[in-house]
């Protein structure tokens, strides 16, 4: 890199300076070598226009033609492209989210950006091990629509790809693998995030949470299986006026109605049941749910931590307290949570709340019995904060 810039300095002076700058935004001091075409792109189309002041277009210029000094053509025609020019010109013309929305686009055309999989929806907020994956499987992607293998048009062929790249066993990973990587990354940083009482109470689960929690032998979900099967019969399930189900078929269930309206609110949060008119039917994820037993059990386990409308980030806290404590056989009563979360005086009723939900929940699916979780609770609250350990990292709004 030392010896194209000192190159450029002597024949294409104008230019250097320019170039100087964009080489090392791009790659932060490592070899020319290791960048990938989405590096290329993320530079071009949103680190010059939000983060680099000058001239945007001579420096993109600059850089195109220190990249094909290098040899690297495809990249150094992405910098003159008309693509990248179009969105130069909408950042300063329309401002930065117009931008970015320009920009996204323009990355998601490219086919080199991994899609979200079913094991695994990529973070905003990346950790080492989530780039090392991230970059790893753009750079397979990349390479097969290179060779012709890969038309970046399908998407269903990129998830296949991306799906691959992440559970391969990898030489250079000592044998493991970048799914494995990236749950375990996140994994570490839900045990210790949240302060001393919090990873004391947590640690343990690090290992516990490590690999997939069975689903329990024998029929559970008994309640939400019965709403899941009415939802599929013509006319679906009708709701009284108060919102409640109203089936002839439930009114002569072994179920409270207080249990049922709390599974039919899971069920709705699932997307397993949506609303028509005063009627409720399955839908096309209630069905996939139905004919699944173990992806029904995963779906209603999640809502055991799945955010309530207007709920604060510590009342999830809170229940994700509860469910370590109750899997670990010991009580989860406010006092024991609020222990371990450490919030405000003021906010004590709303754990209280967040706790009552919860409990409902739990009571509702058939997951404790007087006050101590079943077996098949144990392994739903350990399914709930496996998935909710795992999730991805997200910017939080302010607005």
């Amino acid at each position: 890199m030392a010896a194209l810039l000192t190159e450029m300095e002597r024949s294409e002076p104008d230019y250097a300076e320019h170039a100087r700058s964009a080489i090392e935004w791009l790659t932060g001091g490592e070899p020319l070598e290791t960048i990938t075409e989405l590096n290329v792109c993320e530079f071009l189309w949103y680190t010059l226009p939000t983060k680099v002041s000058g001239d945007r277009t001579a420096i993109a210029r600059a850089l195109g033609r220190l990249l094909l000094r290098g040899g690297l053509e495809r990249y150094a025609a992405l910098c003159v492209s008309p693509v990248t020019a179009r969105i130069l010109r909408t950042y300063a013309r329309s401002g930065e989210d117009a931008g970015v929305a320009a920009y996204q686009a323009a990355l998601d055309e490219t086919g080199v950006l991994p899609p979200d999989v079913p094991e695994l929806e990529w973070s905003s907020i990346m950790g080492p091990e989530e780039l090392g994956a991230h970059g790893a499987c753009s750079a397979a992607l990349e390479l097969a629509i290179v060779s012709g293998e890969l038309d970046p048009g399908r998407t269903a062929d990129r998830e296949r790809l991306t799906r691959h790249w992440l559970t391969t066993p990898r030489t250079e990973l000592g044998g493991d693998n970048w799914l494995h990587r990236v749950q375990g990354e996140r994994l570490n940083r839900w045990v210790l995030g949240r302060g001393t009482a919090w990873r004391e109470l947590a640690q343990p689960f690090e290992v516990r949470l490590h690999a997939p929690i069975p689903p329990p032998p024998g029929p559970h979900l008994e309640a939400l299986r019965r709403l899941l099967r009415l939802g599929r019969l013509p006319g679906g399930i009708r709701l009284t006026p108060q919102g409640g189900p109203g089936h002839p078929a439930l009114a002569e269930s072994r179920w409270d109605e207080a249990g049922l309206e709390t599974v039919l609110e899971a069920a709705q949060e699932m997307g397993a049941l949506r609303r028509t008119g005063d009627e409720l039917v399955i839908t096309a994820t209630g069905r996939s749910l139905l004919d699944d037993p173990t992806l029904l059990w995963e779906a209603a386990a999640a809502t055991l931590l799945a955010p309530a409308s207007r709920e604060h980030d510590f009342g999830v806290s809170a229940r994700e307290v509860a469910l370590m404590l109750l899997a670990d056989g010991r009580p989860a009563d406010r006092e024991s949570v609020i222990e371990v979360i450490g919030c405000e005086e003021w906010r004590h009723p709303d754990v209280a709340a967040s706790l009552n939900e919860l409990t409902h929940r739990l009571d509702a699916f058939g997951l404790r019995v007087e006050g101590t979780l079943t077996p098949a609770g144990r392994s739903a609250a350990l399914t709930a904060l496996r998935a909710h350990a795992l999730r991805p990292r997200r910017y939080v709004s302010m607005s």
